[in-house]
């Protein structure tokens, strides 16, 4: 009995050492003051003030092609921040590829540079993804589970378009772009999956998805957020989930890898449920993952939310749909949306999730995004 007793108090202070343990661990990673954009348990802030971001996805903001190999039609950048509503996010692509320079193989930071300008000079808010899952617009490489474990560290010459590892873009970009007011957080990658590939095309039929796939993604999270903390100790780190049950993230495993001490936000994807504002079933839905970004006290931005539309639905239907959706969403406790997508060459004529300057969607981002009233009107953002 006394054995017994002992070993549970053992036990027991064990787990207390733990828990406090656990708690220093977050305390240290969380974001040191000064940022503009804050997370907490109620969402986000922009300069002190409740936040609840609208905007878009306009994934090609970079594109020049006389400097890079773009990715997607070339964007006014002066014309399209100057047209947002104002506090709007933005999501795009910033991946090394785009800064390639395409004719001497060198870096080559002008497009990327007047992306930045651009939102800065409008005052208006940006979030950077550092990579793509399936390699579109970068190396066409579909990122699979070994590089979640040590892949991203490492380069591998061959390709025009990279020439460094992720870690050392990871490194380049972040200290480049760390202190520019627009930056309200950084994506490490999006849609990540720790899936195992079985074939060089990879497709997502022949994809398997093995056991501690979780675990491997929650370890790239820690590892790789922790360095891009080092260099950037103030900017939100978001995870940038397809949310529906992908390799690594499925069911408790979304959770589980969320509670990483270097995500500061969540993500979910929203596709193919037109109008209805929780899509999804009880393990992979959407109103499984506010539930479990709450478990964590950690905001979830609906970061995707597409419909197709044009020659298969009119605009104004789609934009009806995803004013549904988003209102729906926000009451059971989303902290934000961005549409996909923002193009400034529209198929009119075809089924896409196009978004062009004259569609309706840009009156829904207006109505529907808020940022509580100042309580100190000449409050500034210091660098």
């Amino acid at each position: 009995m006394t054995r017994l007793r002992v070993s549970r108090l053992i036990v027991g202070a064990a787990t207390v050492v733990g828990l406090l343990l656990g708690t220093s661990l977050a305390a240290a990673a969380a974001p040191a003051p000064g940022a503009r954009v804050t997370a907490s348990p109620d969402g986000f802030a922009l300069d002190g003030r409740a936040w609840w971001p609208t905007g878009f996805n306009a994934y090609q903001l970079a594109t020049d092609w006389s400097v890079n190999w773009g990715c997607g039609a070339m964007v006014d950048l002066d014309a399209y921040f100057g047209a947002l509503p104002p506090n709007s996010l933005t999501r795009f692509n910033l991946f090394q590829a785009l800064a390639v320079n395409r004719f001497t193989g060198q870096l080559d930071f002008g497009p990327m540079d007047a992306v930045f300008a651009a939102a800065e000079a409008h005052d208006q808010m940006l979030l950077p993804v550092l990579a793509p899952q399936d390699g579109a617009c970068e190396d066409e490489v579909f990122k699979s589970r070994q590089w979640y474990v040590d892949g991203w560290t490492e380069f591998t010459p061959g390709h025009e378009r990279v020439v460094m590892s992720y870690r050392d873009w990871m490194h380049t970009a972040v200290a480049r772009y760390r202190n520019s007011p627009s930056l309200a957080a950084w994506e490490l990658v999006g849609e990540p999956e720790t899936s195992s590939c079985i074939d060089a095309a990879c497709q997502w039929w022949t994809r398997s998805c093995e056991p501690g796939a979780a675990q491997v993604l929650r370890d790239f999270f820690d590892t790789a957020g922790a360095e891009l903390r080092a260099v950037d100790p103030r900017t939100l780190i978001t995870a940038g989930y397809t949310g529906g049950g992908q390799c690594g993230t499925q069911g408790d495993e979304y959770q589980f890898v969320s509670a990483s001490p270097y995500v500061d936000a969540v993500q979910y994807h929203d596709y193919g449920a037109d109008g209805v504002p929780l899509p999804g079933d009880q393990w992979n839905g959407l109103a499984r993952r506010v539930a479990q970004a709450a478990a964590v006290g950690k905001p979830l931005l609906v970061a995707e939310i597409g419909e197709l539309a044009g020659s298969c639905g009119s605009l104004g239907d789609r934009a009806d749909h995803i004013t549904s959706k988003i209102e729906g969403q926000r009451a059971a406790g989303t902290a934000g949306a961005l549409l996909w997508a923002f193009v400034p060459d529209p198929r009119e004529g075809d089924c896409t999730y196009d978004i062009g300057f004259d569609d309706p969607l840009w009156d829904v981002v207006e109505d529907l995004g808020s940022l509580e009233p100042s309580a100190l009107p000449n409050a500034q953002f210091s660098p």
